[in-house]
């Protein structure tokens, strides 16, 4: 029997459909947001009558057009689909101009004219906390009496940090087509992480129940955790245009209006005061997060959670206090990005610990060392260490890259060269894995086995680069005992597989892929005994499929997965909300031009615990784009905001990414060995966000350089800005402290 392509090899031939790609269906009309033009403001009055006279297929609606509840808020309903008086971010939708192409579209938008009164506008998140613009309440995780071991520590530092957010850059920019179907339902092609909760929000807005609401998430074009929370709105608005006028509609941004009307990762402010015993083992730890929300609430709440389950990183830190706030802005609100909140906990840690360093004349790795996290310790959550391999991975990664070999290699070349000067760090890494909030941890999947013995396996996952399709192909054909190439893994349907949780935080393959286990072997056990009653011995596949369809045997099953031993306390802030963490070190090196302040990274070296590999080439992929995004936002992604929420770099002419000739620099990955992982899908471990983490290890080597370059590296003041962009680093290097 000839088998499927499986969709790599249409990706690789450049067949892929991506939504846009698709033949659109008979009288199409376009859709295209009419949006706010500054970041705070008040709606006197919307004047649509010229953009209504441009030709006849033009339609605007407004608020006043939805059937249903004007909200998209989930956590806190401070979002409408559709502005009705107060706008709050630059970019926020007022009104939906449909026409019958999208040129038309667009000519119409610029015809509507809106009257409104400016408000005041706040972009700098510790401004918004000074003026008292918090989303929900501060929230503080607690362990031990840091203020009675401070006065215990030989060594106390105390800063600041900044981290900047970061564009996604999903090659498929936001999109949807809808349609009304027979009996008034609506169905939604949908370019989304979470199928589920744009199916949610287009019944929200339209007045409908959510078996009225079909959404459909073909293979995406990237996504990053730009697509968890912020597809909902495009979807809802194609469905609204779909509802009113009865024709299907589609809505595709273009790149710059992407760029300029989503949110981001979230940028944090923060102060920090660490305490060290005369050996250089932490004592204390107190930190504040002041998180850039953005106007709206989105996923904030989820995010700034992980960023104080993070705080302590690899580290074992018996007084801890991490207060975090969240800070409404007048920005897009910020959003899902791959780490989750967990990126700018962990820069703060290292940022904390390098300082540290410098006041005791040490270098970091020591202090690392010396501080690394041990099974039986506790986090600071209470939840009990248990397997902790980071001492294992930090050990096998700097004898791999030679640390000490190298160190003195680059101490000498240092004191050799004027024009250029070399650094390198290392990067700990301890990152739990599962959903912070507990409900999102289940999966489900649906599994067809045809008489011709094909398999089909629908599941809760959308497939959007990161291979999780290839996984769970490769889980079901185990699980069955059949060839890879007889299983067909099916785009992702609310109808087939309903109440999915968005495929984000890691997850996608533990919780759909466990689900796809469970129902494959409900199958294999029905067949199993099938095979025994119907003395069929060793019949092949194929026989003993069409002879158990001819005994009206079920070849269907659904499975379902819900991740087990996860609970937690928030008002006690007490608990076990993963359900397993992922270890791993990362070594690198990177060279600075003094003259120019430019740098390069010159080599990366890896061990990561990935439990038991179910794909290698998938794996590795997905650890060495994690590494190149990491390091874009470590180094080089300056996403900037003047002080009237303008976006400054809204072209990918004026925001700088990674390139072939900065990720021009060899990579040795090396997976831990025998750490089979009970606690996940064929004993294997999460890939897609931990790996992003090691990027921040770039930023420290660049540092280590630059502070050679000043003087005494051991002992040179350092900077806690990220990204460290050749703009800082030059101003560093003339005795500028960014």
């Amino acid at each position: 029997m000839k088998s499927w392509n499986p969709e790599s090899v249409q990706n690789v031939l450049g067949r892929t459909k991506y939504i846009d790609d698709l033949p659109e269906p008979a009288g199409l009309l376009h859709g295209q947001p009419v949006v706010s033009k500054s970041a705070h403001g008040r709606m006197l009055s919307l004047d649509a009558s010229a953009a209504l006279a441009l030709h006849p297929s033009v339609r605007v609606l407004t608020a006043r057009d939805i059937p249903g509840e004007n909200e998209l808020g989930t956590a806190v309903p401070d979002e409408p689909l559709l502005v009705a008086d107060e706008w709050t971010y630059r970019g926020q939708s007022l009104a939906l101009v449909l026409a019958e192409t999208r040129s038309l579209a667009r000519r119409a938008v610029a015809l509507v004219k809106v009257e409104g009164e400016e408000l005041p506008v706040i972009t700098d998140p510790r401004e918004a906390h000074a003026k008292g613009m918090i989303i929900l309440s501060p929230r503080t995780m607690r362990m031990g009496d840091p203020e009675a071991a401070f006065k215990r520590c030989a060594v106390v530092v105390s800063g600041r940090v900044d981290s900047g957010g970061q564009e996604h850059v999903y090659l498929e920019t936001q999109g949807a087509t809808a349609q009304v179907r027979d009996g008034g339902g609506i169905f939604v092609l949908s370019g989304t992480q979470s199928p589920t909760g744009v199916q949610e929000a287009v019944a929200r807005n339209l007045g409908l129940p959510m078996n009225a609401v079909e959404v459909d998430a073909p293979r995406l074009g990237g996504a990053f955790g730009g697509k968890e929370d912020q597809a909902a709105s495009w979807s809802a608005l194609a469905a609204l245009g779909a509802f009113v006028t009865g024709r299907p509609v589609k809505i595709y941004l273009n790149r710059k209006d992407d760029l300029t009307f989503t949110g981001k990762r979230h940028p944090y402010s923060s102060d920090y005061k660490l305490g060290l015993d005369a050996e250089g083992r932490i004592l204390a730890f107190e930190v504040d997060y002041y998180q850039n929300s953005g106007a709206c609430t989105d996923l904030s709440p989820a995010i700034l959670s992980r960023t104080l389950f993070h705080a302590a990183s690899a580290y074992r830190i018996p007084n801890l206090r991490a207060t975090g706030y969240m800070c409404r802005t007048n920005l897009p609100p910020f959003t899902a990005f791959r780490g989750f909140g967990a990126p700018q906990g962990i820069f703060v840690m290292e940022a904390a610990l390098h300082k540290a360093a410098e006041a005791m004349g040490v270098d970091p790795v020591d202090l690392q060392r010396k501080n690394l996290l041990r099974t039986g310790d506790t986090f600071h959550y209470g939840m009990p260490v248990a397997e902790a391999r980071t001492e294992l991975c930090v050990d096998r990664a700097l004898a791999r890259s030679g640390w000490d070999r190298r160190r003195a290699e680059i101490d000498e070349f240092n004191r050799s060269r004027r024009d250029r000067k070399r650094g390198m760090a290392a990067l700990p890494l301890c990152f739990g894995i599962s959903f912070t909030k507990l409900m999102m941890n289940q999966g489900g999947a649906l599994v067809h086995v045809y008489r011709d013995g094909s398999v089909g396996v629908h599941t809760g996952a959308v497939e959007m680069g990161q291979g999780v399709n290839r996984k769970i192909q490769k889980v079901a054909a185990l699980a069955l005992g059949v060839p890879e190439s007889r299983v067909r893994i099916e785009r992702t349907r609310t109808a087939t597989v309903a109440n999915t949780s968005p495929t984000a935080a890691s997850t996608g393959t533990d919780l759909n892929g466990m689900a796809a286990l469970a129902a494959c072997e409900e199958i294999a056990k029905r067949l199993s005994a099938f095979r025994q009653d119907a003395g069929l011995g060793d019949a092949p596949w194929e026989t003993l499929v069409a002879k158990a369809h001819e005994a009206r045997i079920d070849l269907s099953a659904h499975g379902f997965y819900a991740t087990p031993g996860l609970f937690y306390d928030g008002s006690a802030e007490r608990g076990s909300p993963f359900a397993y963490h992922v270890y791993g070190c990362a070594v690198i090196t990177a060279e600075v031009d003094v003259v120019r302040g430019t740098y390069r990274i010159d080599s990366a070296t890896l061990v990561h615990d990935a439990g038991n590999v179910i794909d290698e080439v998938v794996d590795r992929g997905q650890i060495e784009g994690a590494l190149a995004q990491g390091l874009g936002w470590a180094l080089l992604e300056d996403l900037r905001y003047d002080r009237t929420g303008k976006l400054l770099s809204d072209t990918l002419s004026t925001y700088k990414l990674p390139d072939a000739h900065f990720l021009d620099f060899p990579v040795d990955l090396e997976f831990l060995g025998n750490a089979p992982n009970p606690r996940a899908v064929l004993k294997s471990k999460a890939i897609g966000e931990p790996p992003l983490m090691y990027g921040i290890a770039g930023y420290f080597a660049v540092l280590d350089a630059l502070k050679a370059a000043r003087g005494d590296r051991l002992r040179a003041p350092g900077f806690h800005d990220l990204p460290l962009t050749p703009e800082k680093a030059l101003d560093y290097l003339t005795g500028v402290i960014p």
